[in-house]
C-alpha cells in the first residue's frame, strides 16, 4: 500500500508573468479582470487566453455601458509567441506582482442597445452599430492572492489527466479596486469601483466542464466575496470559494445558488447560500441588471459537434453583514454546455 502524497498550493510572484506552454496541443494562459461603478451601476471585463500551440489568443471585452447597453468585441489574433499578455489591442501589464496591474484596449466594439441579440453574433456584429473604444484601467489588489498551483509537497507535479478534459492545471484570483477611463465612440466614462481578477494556465477545453457556475462579487473595501460550482450533478458538484473579511480569506466550505431564469435560459436573478470554514454563513440575493450570451463551439476529431454557453452578467449583490444590509456588485457567470438546444446546468428547469 503506497501512502498519499500530501499536496499542496503554490505560487510565486513569477505566476503573474507567463509560462512556458506545455507541449499540449490547448495550452492556455488565460488572465482576466472585472471592474464595476457602484455609484453608475456600469462595469466591464477583460480577458486574454493565450493559446500560443494553436497560434492565436482569444481576446474580449465586455462592456456594460448605462442604460443597460452592452460594448462588446470578441476575436481570435494571431499569436507566436507566449512572452506577453497583448493580442487584438487588448494589452494587461503586470506593474507589480499581486499589486498592480494595468489594462489598456485600442479598437473598436459592438454596441447593443439587446445585448441578448448577441445569441447570434453573426446578425449581431452586422445589425448593430460598431463604435471606436479606447480603455485604459489600474487595478490594485486589496486582498491577499487565493488559490495557484496544487503540487505534491515534494514539488513533483500532478497528473491531471489527459488534455482534451483539462480545464487549468493552476488558478488563483484577488479582489480588487479599478479606477480609469473608458471611451466608447463620443461617450467617455470615468470608472472608479471594485472588482476581481484572475489567472490560469495549462491545458483547456471549454467543453472539459459540462456546467459551472461563478459569482465573483465585492460589496466595500473588506468584504467580497466568490462562489463556484462545478458539475451538473447536484449530489457530486464541487462546491467552493472565499470569503475577505478583516484582510484574511476564508474558504467557503459549502454553497447553494437557485436561480430563476428567462424564456431562453438567461439568469435574471438567484438567493445564494454560503457557509465559510469559520462557520460563519452568509445569504445572498442577486439581480441581474445588464447580461451578454457568449458562447464556444468545437468540432471532435471523430466530428461530433460541442457547443458551449457562457452568460456573463453585471449583478447586483444584496448581503446582510454584521447586522448591515451591504449592496454589491459583480458578476454571475453561467457556462453550460448546450444538448438538444438546452442548458445542462442542475439549477435549470427542463
Amino acid at each position: 500500500m503506497t501512502d498519499k502524497k500530501k499536496i499542496i498550493t503554490v505560487l510565486e510572484k513569477s505566476d503573474e508573468y507567463t509560462h512556458q506552454p506545455d507541449e499540449a496541443t490547448n495550452y492556455n494562459e488565460s488572465m482576466y479582470l472585472n471592474g464595476f461603478d457602484f455609484d453608475q451601476n456600469i462595469g466591464g471585463w477583460f480577458r486574454l487566453g493565450n493559446r500560443v500551440n494553436e497560434g492565436y489568443a482569444e481576446m474580449s471585452v465586455c462592456l456594460y455601458l448605462p442604460g443597460g447597453r452592452v460594448g462588446f468585441m470578441y476575436g481570435r489574433p494571431k499569436i507566436e509567441s507566449n512572452d506577453e499578455m497583448r493580442a487584438g489591442g487588448l494589452h494587461i501589464e503586470v506593474v507589480e506582482p499581486f499589486e498592480h496591474l494595468r489594462v489598456t484596449y485600442e479598437g473598436n466594439v459592438v454596441v447593443l442597445d439587446e445585448p441578448a441579440q448577441m445569441a447570434n453574433p453573426r446578425a449581431a456584429f452586422k445589425e448593430n452599430p460598431h463604435e471606436p473604444c479606447t480603455v485604459s484601467l489600474d487595478v490594485h489588489g486589496i486582498s491577499p492572492m487565493y488559490g495557484g498551483r496544487p503540487v505534491y509537497e515534494d514539488g513533483t507535479e500532478i497528473d491531471t489527466g489527459p488534455a482534451e478534459k483539462s480545464f487549468a492545471k493552476a488558478h488563483y484570483e484577488q479582489h480588487t479596486r479599478v479606477s480609469g477611463t473608458i471611451t466608447v465612440g463620443e461617450e467617455a466614462l470615468s470608472l472608479d469601483g471594485l472588482g476581481l481578477r484572475d489567472k490560469s494556465w495549462g491545458p483547456r477545453y471549454w467543453q472539459a466542464i459540462s456546467s459551472y457556475r461563478w459569482l465573483p462579487m465585492v460589496f466595500d473595501d473588506g468584504f467580497a466575496m466568490m462562489l463556484s460550482l462545478i458539475g451538473d450533478d447536484p449530489a457530486t458538484m464541487r462546491r467552493s470559494g472565499m470569503v475577505l473579511e478583516d484582510d484574511t480569506y476564508y474558504k467557503i466550505v459549502d454553497c447553494t445558488v437557485e436561480s430563476d431564469y428567462d424564456d431562453q435560459y438567461h439568469q435574471t436573478a438567484m438567493r445564494c447560500w454560503a457557509k465559510s470554514e469559520t462557520g460563519q454563513e452568509y445569504e445572498i440575493t442577486g439581480n441581474v441588471l445588464s447580461l451578454i450570451p457568449l458562447r464556444n463551439r468545437r468540432k471532435t476529431p471523430d466530428g461530433e459537434e460541442l457547443f458551449t454557453r457562457i452568460t456573463e452578467a453585471m449583478t447586483e449583490f444584496s448581503c446582510v453583514h454584521s447586522g448591515v444590509e451591504k449592496r454589491g456588485l459583480g458578476m454571475t457567470e453561467y457556462l453550460d454546455q448546450i444538448v438538444d438546444g438546452v442548458p445542462v446546468g442542475p439549477d435549470v428547469h427542463r
